[in-house]
């Protein structure tokens, strides 16, 4: 097992100014892993595509997170989109060589009301969908020894979820649509302002026939008013990465009772209400600073383990080291040890609103823009970016 941190190639493997002759059929604004999947679906449908990307790789929410796709967990209207979403994620993999895992999720339970909301999950999704595990079984997913279960009640495996890295999967599909005869990405190209046809920048005009701004939270940078109107904020995370357990070696990402807590599918369960109360008896800490206990397994066999929320119009830079604390000691317990060796720390961000988890707005003719404001945009890139060439295609159909 290398506990040496993981290092990530350049994404800069064709770079040319925006004086290139010719026009793009599609020019997005933002190389992070929502831009990169429309112009994976753009170049996929044919169409010619320029990224224009203020930073010289991938650095923002698409690197900084658990690499985990989380399908299972959502509910309604975004449960179908992040299942559209689950065979671009697998098709753009093979396309380029990065690693996605089908390793679905294994879901935690400690109580027996944790247990109980996993059970009312499986009444309505069936049992292909999540699948029970015995307290034994999600033991030995844990790496905990034989006999060792603990405080561990049972447990469940959503089968459906994948898990890619995030160090290397946006700077990977960079590298492949920079490598397209037809796709081109402007690394190091600030934005100054967009109208229909063209994208001006710090290098000069882009021009395209149809512009997506795929910047994230960072919308509130060249579009005020519209982030201000979808009241967009900076969800500030606390993560760090680990020397896994001996013995923990499963793929699968690992939630708890914190995560049921913050995803749909879990907290629309008849025993929500009891779990929250429940958590909030025995972790009210955790509570407060916004926990998610989960973790997930680098192909490298380190772990990534986190994470805490501050939501903010700016993300403050002083991180309180009690909630690294609280996180790192909740995971240590979940996986049955008395402590772990934490190799990085880290600050994410990324876009969140009370008004819901997506913003897709059209800002003038052929110009609009596409953001996640909810911690599930891994989730949901891949289904977005269908979904957005869809409406398209119809367009000029």
């Amino acid at each position: 097992m290398s506990s040496s941190t993981p290092t990530t190639a350049p994404a800069t493997s064709r770079t040319r100014t925006p004086g290139t002759p010719g026009r793009s059929d599609v020019v997005i604004v933002g190389a992070g892993i929502i831009g990169l999947a429309h112009a994976f679906e753009a170049l996929s449908q044919g169409l010619s595509v320029t990224v224009v990307e203020r930073d010289r790789q991938p650095v923002g929410a698409s690197v900084r997170n658990f690499g985990h796709c989380c399908i299972s967990a959502q509910d309604g209207e975004l449960l179908a989109l992040a299942q559209r979403s689950r065979p671009g994620w697998l098709r753009a993999a093979e396309a380029s060589g990065i690693w996605a895992a089908e390793a679905g999720t294994l879901v935690v339970a400690r109580s027996a009301t944790e247990a109980a909301v996993l059970e009312e999950l499986r009444a309505e999704r069936g049992g292909d969908a999540v699948e029970l595990r015995t307290a034994a079984q999600t033991a030995a997913l844990l790496g905990r020894a034989a006999g060792a279960a603990g405080d561990l009640v049972g447990g469940a495996i959503l089968p459906a979820d994948l898990r890619v890295n995030p160090r290397e999967a946006a700077p990977g599909l960079a590298r492949w649509v920079a490598g397209q005869s037809q796709g081109r990405i402007l690394w190091g190209t600030a934005v100054t302002g967009v109208e229909s046809g063209t994208v001006h920048t710090t290098r000069g005009p882009v021009h395209g026939d149809r512009i997506l701004i795929c910047v994230g939270h960072d919308l509130d940078y060249l579009f005020p008013d519209i982030a201000e109107d979808h009241e967009v904020q900076r969800c500030r995370l606390t993560m760090a990465r680990a020397e896994a357990p001996a013995g923990f070696a499963t793929d699968s990402a690992v939630l708890t009772a914190t995560s049921m807590l913050r995803y749909d599918a879990f907290t629309s369960r008849p025993s929500a209400a009891r779990l929250r109360e429940e958590v909030l008896g025995h972790s009210a800490e955790l509570l407060e600073i916004g926990a998610n206990v989960m973790f997930t397994r680098l192909p490298d066999g380190t772990v990534l383990v986190g994470d805490s929320h501050h939501y903010d119009a700016t993300t403050p830079p002083f991180i309180d080291e009690r909630g690294y604390e609280l996180l790192i000691g909740a995971v240590a317990r979940v996986l049955g040890v008395e402590r772990l060796r934490i190799l990085e720390r880290w600050q994410g961000v990324y876009a969140s609103s009370p008004r819901g988890p997506l913003l897709v707005r059209d800002l003038a003719s052929g110009v609009r823009a596409i953001s996640v404001t909810s911690g599930i945009g891994m989730t949901l890139s891949f289904g977005l970016a269908a979904a957005t060439f869809d409406g398209m295609l119809a367009a000029t159909g």
